[in-house]
């Protein structure tokens, strides 16, 4: 058994890595924010992560940005407010809140969510206070979501080691040698332990534009799923979806990357037609909580059935948030030969997990994946067949022996994944 590194080595070869780091801030900035001259840039980052802050707020500077808010978060806190704070008090968000998040989105603010938290960080608290937290967030909160909903505010997510989190990918390593693994693999996946990061992901995106291009066409009617595990489920398609995957795009032409890393395709399903059973292929992080061996029945587009072996009630929570939150909002396609899956790693946050297996999203669907679906308001997406909800949470369905059939209106199917990757690979 080889023997772990010293504090002092771990030190060393993280103040090793921060070239590389400022190359990964200076990616998030440029590729995953484009700042313009005089905008407003806000970060939202834990206070453990203040370095890399830091580096993103000097960056963003020079890159022309007029201001730059930074919002930090911290699980410790979050946690005691939830211990000690009725339920009632999260019913609803501060006014304060409400002001700033919409101020910042109405003026045209971009937005970095720096992702580094406690998987487990929630375990324990009543999984109903943060679910009523988001919804008041989400629904309250009009202007910033509508902003990134609606293509109107760019926003990235990325990801940032803290130890907690890096304890539970790396369990048995120091704090400080799992950080420094976890950077590591933050950069790999991200496609940023190169020379230039920013051509990587050029690359990577024309990547995308053959696999949109190939689902487009066919312009299938619906997905089959099979997989050992039980999946057996279909799902319908709206008639005008979209598929989009890489670069997003705002109504005003502004190219941004709202995720890094990426490796999906996706579209907005039918809202009112899915049938069958899902089931996880892999563990799902909510709200602090852990989700696990989880399955859930659909009728009609709606979850009517559901259990999971750790988290029920949490997963009871994101299902009965709101009327429409039993419903699916996203469909995505991801192949197992991506760095994230090859990585062979289990990250405990989905923004990483879901771009290493195939998934579905409960709630909120993107008005890009329809048809004219960016000129229309709530009701017109709902009568076009993309959900509406207060939530979007993705889960993981994409075993290594999943298959998938893209069905037309008269029922021929094309393969569209054999044993889990793309037809095409095999």
């Amino acid at each position: 058994m080889s023997k772990g590194m010293t504090r002092e080595e771990c030190t060393l070869a993280i103040e090793g890595l921060s070239g590389q780091i400022d190359k990964y801030a200076e990616l998030l900035v440029r590729k995953g924010l484009c700042v313009r001259e005089g905008q407003e840039v806000v970060v939202q980052a834990p206070v453990e992560c203040a370095d890399f802050a830091r580096r993103v707020v000097r960056l963003a500077y020079r890159e022309g940005a007029g201001h730059v808010t930074v919002i930090w978060g911290d699980d410790a806190m979050a946690r005691l407010e939830y211990e000690n704070v009725p339920l009632e008090h999260f019913r609803h968000t501060p006014t304060w809140k409400v002001e700033q998040l919409n101020s910042l989105a109405e003026a045209g603010a971009c937005f970095l969510f720096i992702e580094g938290s406690d998987p487990s960080a929630l375990d324990g608290i009543d999984p109903a206070k943060p679910a009523a937290a988001a919804h008041a967030r989400n629904t309250e909160c009009l202007s910033f979501r509508n902003g990134m909903d609606f293509g109107k505010n760019v926003w990235c997510i990325a990801g940032v080691p803290v130890a907690a989190w890096a304890r539970e990918v790396f369990p048995g390593m120091s704090d400080a040698e799992a950080v420094y693994r976890l950077w590591n693999l933050i950069l790999a996946t991200s496609r940023a332990d190169g020379d230039d990061p920013e051509s990587a992901w050029e690359t990577h995106n024309a990547s995308f534009e053959k696999t949109k291009r190939w689902l487009n066409q066919h312009h299938f009617d619906a997905l089959r799923y099979r997989s050992s595990n039980g999946t057996d489920f279909t799902v319908g398609l709206t008639a005008g979806h979209i598929w989009d995957g890489g670069a997003g795009r705002t109504v005003t032409g502004t190219s941004f990357f709202p995720n890094i890393p990426t490796e999906e395709v996706f579209t907005s399903p039918d809202r009112n037609r899915a049938d069958g059973v899902v089931y996880s292929a892999m563990p799902l992080v909510h709200s602090g909580q852990v989700i696990d061996k989880f399955w859930m029945r659909f009728e009609g587009g709606r979850v009517v059935e559901f259990d999971a072996e750790q988290g029920r009630e949490c997963l009871r929570s994101i299902i009965e948030a709101d009327e429409n939150s039993c419903r699916l909002g996203e469909v995505a396609l991801v192949s197992k030969n991506t760095p994230i899956r090859q990585s062979k790693t289990l990250f405990f946050d989905t923004l990483y997990d879901e771009n290493a297996s195939c998934h579905l999203a409960l709630g909120m669907g993107f008005p890009e994946c329809v048809e004219g679906g960016l000129d229309v308001d709530k009701d017109g997406l709902l009568a076009m067949g993309v959900n509406q909800s207060s939530t979007h949470v993705d889960f993981m369905i994409g075993s290594d022996d999943l298959n998938i059939w893209g069905l037309d209106a008269d029922g021929t199917q094309t393969p569209v994944f054999v044993g889990g990757q793309w037809a095409w690979e095999e």
